[in-house]
């Protein structure tokens, strides 16, 4: 709330015009945030710093402002209807927040004209208007790195010219390489992300990672009537850059508890063959938690507007069915009946795990056991059957 109060306050001084003057005296700058441990952190961040020498101010203009005070929050996240605002703020305190964090920024000066420069103010002072300032997030085609992006282009008075694109680049292995020490922020990640995430992006989608964005723009040039200068006239780190590991929380990553839950459901399997005996209490937690998963999967698919959710083979592992049918199972294995979902569910699984292989979507390393897991429950089950009969 004191953000947005000063975002105002910032505004309503900056709408004021200079006596005798028709143009400010600005330096712009592309800043580069160093990720950190919260999740909506591990990427980095992007923002637009302005000296205006003629005010006396240096400020940021930073499209990353949200609220986790917004009602239904979580909600409207989950559904793709996150709102986020550009606000504005000093320079000195946006620096301080990040070096309380340990975090490195990097500046890149903008090679703009006086034109060019005033105009990207008179954009950035109108887009933070009360009335203009909220957005709707879209975490890889309109976040606060490429609404930067596209603010520079929006006032140049030419054509930005980017590198080659990096070839062999997809969302998904961009994420990867921000998740590393956050296995399991980058499990949670991979098993809602279906396989457009995996299909190869150029240039443009590639920014919307901030340190993708601040290597294309590195070399960048500006095509203008026939002349071409450089985008960026100086690059320089004005927070020094943290090399202390990234915190891991839970010291066990989500590969190898999942292979402890297989070698569980493989001793659990092995005391239910051996004593003719389902039992029921694993089934709950098992196939519960696989339909609980399922529901989160199926309402991304089916109910978000979220990019690349919409074609996601994990649902064909995880989905609501199992919890749907858990009461009945759960009777079957009271009453000692056969039951044929167990039997159905080897042949399913066994596809699956086929699929995993051939189906153009990465999976991540903790997929494999859980099928497994899931697999050797219902063998077990199919050997009691046997056994009874």
């Amino acid at each position: 709330m004191k953000s947005f109060y000063n975002t105002i306050l910032i505004i309503l001084f900056l709408l004021l015009p200079l006596k005798g003057k028709g143009q400010d005296s600005l330096r712009w700058s592309l800043l580069t945030c160093q990720p950190s441990q919260e999740i909506y952190q591990l990427f980095g961040h992007t923002a637009l710093r302005c000296e205006n020498y003629s005010r006396k101010l240096d400020l940021v203009f930073n499209y990353g402002m949200f609220s986790f005070n917004t009602p239904n929050f979580v909600m409207r996240f989950v559904k793709g209807e996150t709102d986020y605002q550009l606000g504005v703020e000093e320079y000195a305190d946006f620096l301080e927040n990040y070096k309380r964090r340990g975090s490195g920024v990097v500046q890149q000066t903008l090679n703009l004209t006086l034109d060019e420069a005033n105009k990207l103010w008179q954009i950035l002072i109108d887009n933070a208007r009360p009335e203009k300032r909220i957005y709707r997030y879209n975490y890889f085609y309109n976040n606060c790195t490429s609404k930067a992006r596209d603010r520079i282009e929006q006032c140049l008075n030419g054509k930005v010219a980017y590198p080659d694109a990096k070839t062999g680049k997809s969302f998904r292995s961009i994420i990867h390489e921000y998740t590393k020490g956050s296995e399991w922020d980058e499990l949670g990640i991979d098993l809602l992300l279906g396989q457009e995430a995996d299909e190869t992006i150029g240039a443009r989608e590639q920014m919307f990672a901030p340190f993708y964005l601040s290597d294309y723009i590195r070399d960048a040039t500006i095509d203008s009537e026939g002349t071409t200068r450089q985008l960026v006239s100086e690059e320089t780190t004005v927070l020094e850059f943290s090399h202390d590991p990234i915190w891991k929380g839970f010291p066990l990553s989500p590969k190898t508890c999942a292979w402890i839950l297989f070698a569980i459901a493989l001793g659990i399997a092995y005391l239910e063959i051996r004593n003719k005996q389902i039992y029921w209490l694993w089934d709950v937690l098992l196939f519960g938690a696989q339909g609980i998963a399922g529901l989160i999967i199926g309402f991304l698919m089916f109910f978000s507007v979220h990019p690349t959710v919409g074609s996601n083979w994990m649902f064909m592992l995880f989905n609501p069915i199992p919890l749907l049918y858990l009461p009945i199972m759960i009777w079957k294995d009271l009453k000692k009946k056969t039951d044929v979902y167990h039997i159905v569910n080897i042949v399913y699984l066994i596809i699956f795990i086929i699929l995993m292989y051939v189906v153009p979507q990465t999976f991540n390393a903790a997929v494999l056991p859980l099928a497994l897991s899931l697999l050797i429950t219902s063998v077990a089950h199919w050997m009691v059957y046997r056994f009874r009969s």
